[in-house]
């Protein structure tokens, strides 16, 4: 009987430690999972090239979009696409100072509906998608893009 308990003894002694092994496992992997990323949004989009890249694919999407592309008939699209990645860069926490015209000035009377901006969010999350984007930095470049809904629709 002494022998059978302290078999069994043994193998819940190890069992205890396995569990105890994968509880500490797991709770370094939750804490990673509920700790502040240690890049800025700029590395996580890429830098400097994974945001032209983003932009590019972005005006592409655009270009190709009927319901979208006239609003850009007449737009330097080489002046627009550097602007974009500056502003980008500048949003997320990269080097960049965005020094182009206020949004509600760059979009003065242009017909713009919110149909029209959705359509262009819909657009650059598309794109931030295929240059393979993390959710988490898509959601935060378009939390911080958002606000300029407001100056962009101003004097529509």
């Amino acid at each position: 009987m002494n022998q059978i308990s302290t078999r069994t003894y043994r193998a819940l002694a190890r069992r205890a430690l396995q569990a105890a092994a994968l509880i500490k496992i797991l709770a370094s992997v939750v804490g990673c999972a509920h700790t502040a990323p240690s890049t800025t949004l700029y590395e996580r989009l890429g830098g400097e090239n994974g945001i032209e890249s983003i932009v590019e694919r972005f005006l592409y999407r655009v270009a190709d979009d009927p319901e979208l592309v006239g609003f850009f008939a007449n737009t330097n699209i080489d002046r627009l696409a550097g602007s974009l990645a500056n502003q980008f860069c500048a949003v997320s926490n990269g080097p960049c100072r965005y020094e182009g015209p206020p949004m509600e000035r760059a979009h003065q009377n242009m017909g713009i509906t919110d149909a029209h901006f959705n359509q262009l969010v819909e657009q650059l999350d598309a794109a931030l998608r295929e240059e393979h984007i993390a959710l988490g930095a898509r959601n935060e470049l378009l939390g911080r893009l958002a606000p300029m809904h407001a100056d962009i629709m101003r004097y529509q």
